[in-house]
């Protein structure tokens, strides 16, 4: 074999190998995706379940835990973690309620774009626990007046209670079920504050 042959032997190789380096896993994605494999990537990234089509909320003043009411349009100008307690906010609610407000605080420079409101049904609520651990939560009453508002709120009535997410034209457009992690809220936060232009 000459020197030009083996030159030529090893530029074959080495145009070959990185022809495999770019077409071999494009071979395999097809493979998985169209061929007798059974994998295929989720249809979505978000850990909430979107609500289709968004709901737009009411505007409406409600009674606030304490005294006053909020103003009507409170649901607007941010986004907002919405959540419903049924009677004293036991230890689920009160584990939602720190997970709300860890995924708040790691917003950093962007926790201000969003707010955190429980609206209490029944007896509820510990007012010096909600002072203490939430001075930033709004608590509101579930009077008649809010009727309207938790009318809106799909799943309500079911036994794990839900984390409802307000955009900042007061849309109702997404929930999470009591099985989704503080992780994935949070991730779901930061990709909508970095693409949103509102709130």
């Amino acid at each position: 074999m000459t020197e030009k042959t083996v030159h030529d032997h090893r530029q074959r190789r080495l145009l070959i190998g990185l022809a495999l380096l770019f077409f071999a896993p494009l071979g395999l994605a097809f493979y998985l995706y169209y061929g007798h494999g059974t994998w295929h990537p989720g249809g979505h990234v978000n850990a909430g379940e979107l609500i289709t089509p968004v709901r737009p909320l009411p505007a409406l003043a409600l009674p606030l835990v304490g005294e006053g009411n909020t103003d009507p349009n409170f649901l607007r100008g941010k986004w907002t973690f919405l959540y419903v307690a049924d009677g004293d906010c036991n230890e689920n609610c009160r584990r939602r309620l720190y997970d709300t407000r860890q995924i708040r605080l790691a917003l950093d420079r962007d926790m201000n774009r969003v707010q955190r409101v429980l609206v209490a049904e029944g007896g509820c609520c510990d007012a010096h626990f909600l002072n203490d651990e939430h001075p930033d939560l709004i608590a509101l009453r579930a009077t008649p007046a809010a009727a309207p508002l938790l009318a809106l709120l799909p799943g309500r009535d079911s036994a794990a209670p839900r984390v409802y997410l307000v955009d900042p034209l007061g849309n109702l457009m997404m929930f999470y079920g009591a099985d989704v992690r503080p992780k994935g809220m949070l991730e779901d936060m930061k990709r909508l504050l970095r693409l949103s232009s509102i709130g």
